[in-house]
């Protein structure tokens, strides 16, 4: 590597104390305004920085890709998620990608379990109510929801955060199952006492509430679609913290409309930020702006580790949370 310091990009605002640290070990590049590059600004970024640090608002595809300058050795996303990379034309350009894995995994869990809370004990409805100031005093019928203990929680996609969803979810006292490419080893499996379902149709259709924890991969696409989504229960509830595309999202909402799902829990949707606008209109609905890893905490420890991967690249290193061929 150049002993020059290396030149950054970074696309958004990132937490103060992320920023100053950048500053501190590199030619950092921040961005004064809280919004996405536009496609100009981020054809200028890769074509100057040695290392483009964006988020999950930023497409870097290969037509952005085939744009960089040939100084780009590194893109380090700043989160998990890397679906909005094309790594492999990252990779057949000399371009390392890294991400920041397992940071986001316990405040995601917590936001599955309000969610959960969420749509089962009627919270939109009761917000809404004392909102438009419109609460006329206690009933012995008034909102009734129900409870999660003896519930029967399906958990497609059981990673970090479906196991963290897990530990919560028995502690409320739900029955755990599970769908997952791989079975959790036996130890593992039996200290979260949870039931693997080879089948995700069967699995789906003896479920209470469902909870997507999967990443969005050419497999996952529509994985609920129309046809699964009707296997489920008209009483059961769905949770989405996971990524939009998962789930057919117009067949949901026409489900939802028509009695045959009783609510869902969406903090990520299939088409832009807004989803369905049907859904917002819906009482048994609780959506909320992709707030399942917004914490200070979270968002701190994100940035430390795409510091961490920055300056190991700079000393000469793979980044130790580099994307590799396996992970696609």
């Amino acid at each position: 590597m150049p002993s020059k310091r290396l030149s950054v990009v970074v696309t958004r605002r990132l937490p103060d104390v992320v920023e100053t640290r950048l500053k501190e070990l590199f030619d950092v590049t921040l961005r004064d305004a809280d919004t996405p590059m536009s496609r100009s600004e981020l054809v200028d970024a890769v074509q100057k920085a040695d290392v483009l640090v964006p988020t999950v608002t930023d497409q870097i595809d290969a037509g952005l890709i085939g744009q960089a300058g040939d100084q780009l050795k590194l893109i380090a996303n700043y989160g998990a998620g890397f679906d909005h990379i094309d790594v492999s034309t990252a990779r057949s350009r000399g371009i390392l990608v890294s991400n920041t894995p397992g940071v986001v995994t316990e405040d995601t869990a917590d936001m599955v379990m309000a969610l959960m809370l969420g749509v089962t004990r009627r919270l939109q409805e009761g917000l809404s109510v004392m909102q438009r100031d419109e609460w006329d005093g206690w009933a012995p019928t008034a909102f009734l929801g129900g409870r999660l203990g003896g519930r029967r929680l399906g958990i497609l996609g059981m990673g970090r955060i479906g196991q963290a969803v897990a530990r919560r979810a028995q502690a409320f006292g739900m029955q755990i199952h599970y769908h997952n490419r791989k079975r959790l080893r036996p130890e593992v499996e039996d200290g979260l006492e949870a039931t693997f379902w080879e089948s995700l149709d069967q699995m789906v259709a003896r479920m209470d509430v469902i909870s997507v924890n999967c990443p969005s991969t050419p497999s996952t696409y529509h994985l609920l679609n129309a046809r699964r989504l009707r296997l489920m229960k008209p009483s059961a509830v769905i949770v989405n913290t996971s990524r939009g595309e998962v789930i057919d999202e117009n067949a949901l909402t026409r489900m939802l409309k028509a009695g045959e799902l009783a609510g869902a829990g969406l903090d990520v949707y299939e088409h832009g930020l807004r989803g369905n606008p049907e859904l917002r209109n819906m009482s048994n609905v609780v959506m909320l702006p992709h707030m399942g890893s917004a914490t200070r905490e979270g968002r701190v420890e994100m940035g430390e580790k795409v510091i961490i991967n920055v300056k190991t690249f700079a000393d000469g290193h793979r980044p130790p949370d580099q994307v590799v061929p396996a992970m696609l």
